[in-house]
């Protein structure tokens, strides 16, 4: 397995969980679990990325304003799952923060997948989209069992 294969099975659980969790309504138990889960994987995620994929990938001139660009979209959905964890599930606002939270998710991965995946693909070796993957398979192993 290499890094993109690694980051892009995590990608499509992110994507399962953000539809699920827009289909939830009120103050429900499925809405918790979906929440925390969601949570979960986005923040264990970008900690694990940020440092096995875009650490790397800041050190190349290539690829450096792009992560810089990624990363700080890991910024904004932290700010918004805050928003989230503020906010009553029953209130009708809530699905509105939901629904943004989607959208940006949606937004942030198709445009690693698509620019960011295709950009690093130049400036990584065989070797070290190998040994990337692991590590990040690792760290995402030791941050999802956080209490985010």
């Amino acid at each position: 397995m290499n890094i993109f294969e690694a980051l892009r099975a995590d990608h499509d659980k992110q994507r399962e969980l953000a539809a699920a969790l827009i289909k939830t309504q009120g103050d429900s138990v499925e809405r918790d679990k979906l929440f925390a889960e969601l949570k979960t994987e986005l923040k264990a995620h970008a900690a694990a990325e940020e440092r096995c994929f875009y650490i790397p990938l800041m050190e190349d001139d290539f690829t450096q304003e792009k992560s810089r660009h990624s990363v700080a979209e890991h910024h904004e959905i932290d700010e918004m799952i805050e928003k989230l964890e503020e906010t009553e599930y029953s209130s009708p606002g809530w699905l509105v923060e939901a629904k943004n939270l989607h959208h940006r998710v949606h937004h942030h991965l198709k445009e690693e997948e698509h620019e960011v995946f295709q950009m690093a693909g130049k400036v990584l070796t065989d070797t070290q989209k190998s040994s990337l993957a692991t590590d990040y398979e690792q760290t995402m192993t030791e941050q999802r069992s956080k209490d985010w």
